[in-house]
């Protein structure tokens, strides 16, 4: 017997055979012509109530959205499997009607996520403000505008008018290498009204431009606590990654700052912002007793102020602890800052446009001990404690081409630092720090560009690594 295709798409073939077949068999047994037909229009009809059931079961199921199910999802043998992370052949066809065909994209990988960089749903907060004597509260946004002092004056009123600071934190609590001060003062820096503008040059420093806040009540720049900024050079914007390296490494020795953008400075593109300290000073400001190289090599030999013990007169020390110079040699070297303790650039080959070929200095490298060094800078409150400043760091100088006589001299690093750049963290902890600073952030390219900075100061932490095997330098603690 020849077996016939009873899909449900044949069902007239289908009826005409089986009244055939039953036919045949009925001849065999002694049934009347009327109880034979009766019986062929039963079968008839039980098999099309089937067939049109099951048809429409499945036309239902084809149209139901959004469901997926196991008999939905069509899966090939394991020969097939090496296509799942790709597209899925198209050219297979299908053998039910109900099929579905996944189309599978490749995976795609994602950086890891830095804790505290993914930002929360938004909400508005209200505040109740109470008004002095009286008793009703008026609800304000928590993100209004200050109002500007209008006897000030200054046309370039300079304020952050987006609603929210543009130093981000996302999670309950800041980076733990920040203190509560740094993040308040990033937050002054980013965000506050700014009401005057000027060039100043306070004694002791070369010309400065620093802006006051609406919080500022007087004119005078020695007056000027934790309420006025010093705007830099768009150029001198690895200022702001230098502060965010200082934390991280536990040195704590740099000012705040954050990036900003002027309506009037700058050409439109972000500016450096450090936090001003009137209470700077230069650690040696009489003309006849400039720190050179030869007495600050003389002052490492005698370990100025280590333990306690008083320096002598020929020991050539200044009131900075010993120390703290080689928590500025750590930070110096990973960003190779030549401003402070090689203003000549004797140590490295520098560019045509670096400082010291500009003015000259880099000749005069044939008197090494002579050199002067500069910006070295303290408080006049704690006059054994360095502050860093003016920390433009430089991101295109290659592992060649390094300036190792910031590390003459050096006999012990910071063990705080050293184990950091060992923990294989640097970066983990350099993203989460400098995503807190939007702007700065943006305008290094996200966190592509980012990334390209920290691999720079990866690469320098190995060379400094070796180093410290290579010349038996000591890790020591040097907390303050």
């Amino acid at each position: 017997m020849d077996t016939h295709s009873t899909r449900p798409g044949n069902v007239g073939d289908t009826l005409i055979y089986l009244s055939v077949s039953f036919l045949k068999v009925c001849n065999c047994w002694k049934y009347s012509a009327v109880r034979k037909y009766l019986i062929v229009a039963f079968v008839c009809f039980v098999y099309l109530f089937f067939t049109v059931h099951v048809s429409r079961a499945s036309t239902r199921q084809d149209k139901r959205p959004g469901v997926w199910t196991g008999n939905s999802v069509y899966s090939q043998s394991k020969t097939d499997q090496d296509h799942a992370d790709g597209e899925v052949n198209e050219s297979v066809s299908p053998t039910r009607s109900n099929v579905v065909y996944i189309t599978l994209k490749s995976k795609r990988h994602k950086p890891a996520i830095i804790r505290g960089t993914v930002r929360p749903k938004l909400r508005r907060k209200k505040v109740k403000v109470r008004q002095q004597g009286g008793t009703q509260d008026k609800v304000k946004d928590a993100g209004h505008k200050n109002t500007v002092n209008p006897r000030l004056g200054y046309s370039e009123i300079d304020g952050s008018d987006i609603g929210y600071s543009s130093i981000r934190i996302y999670s309950e609590r800041a980076p733990p290498w920040f203190s509560n001060d740094d993040i308040t003062t990033m937050r002054f820096l980013a965000d506050s009204k700014i009401t005057q503008i000027d060039k100043v040059a306070p004694r002791g420093f070369s010309s400065l431009i620093l802006f006051k806040s609406a919080i500022n009540g007087t004119d005078d720049v020695d007056e000027c606590r934790k309420s006025c900024g010093i705007v830099k050079r768009p150029l001198d914007m690895s200022e702001v990654f230098a502060f965010h390296l200082d934390r991280v490494l536990g040195l704590n020795r740099t000012l705040p700052a954050v990036s900003r953008r002027f309506h009037s400075l700058g050409d439109g593109q972000p500016c450096p912002v450090v936090l001003w300290d009137p209470s700077l000073s230069p650690v040696v400001d009489q003309p006849s007793e400039k720190l050179n190289w030869g007495s600050y090599q003389t002052s490492l030999k005698h370990k100025c102020w280590h333990g306690g013990v008083i320096p002598k007169p020929e020991w050539s020390c200044t009131s900075i602890h010993h120390h703290e110079w080689s928590k500025l040699v750590v930070f110096d070297f990973l960003l190779q800052i030549y401003e402070h303790l090689d203003k000549n650039c004797c140590g490295f080959k520098p560019r045509p446009e670096d400082t010291c070929v500009e003015l000259g200095h880099h000749e005069e490298c044939r008197d090494k001990d002579g050199i002067e060094l500069t910006h070295i800078i303290h408080r006049k409150h704690d006059p054994h404690h360095l502050v860093f400043f003016n920390n433009k760091g430089y991101f295109d100088r290659d592992e060649g081409n390094l300036n190792f006589r910031l590390l003459e001299g050096i006999k012990e690093l910071p063990d705080q630092s050293v184990s950091v750049l060992r923990s294989q963290r640097l970066r983990e902890k350099l993203l989460q720090s400098l995503f807190l600073d939007q702007q700065y952030w943006d305008s290094q390219g996200g966190r592509q560009g980012i990334e390209k900075l920290i691999d720079v100061i990866e690469r320098r932490a190995k060379v400094l690594l070796t180093y410290i095997n290579a010349h038996g330098i000591k890790v020591v603690p040097m907390n303050s």
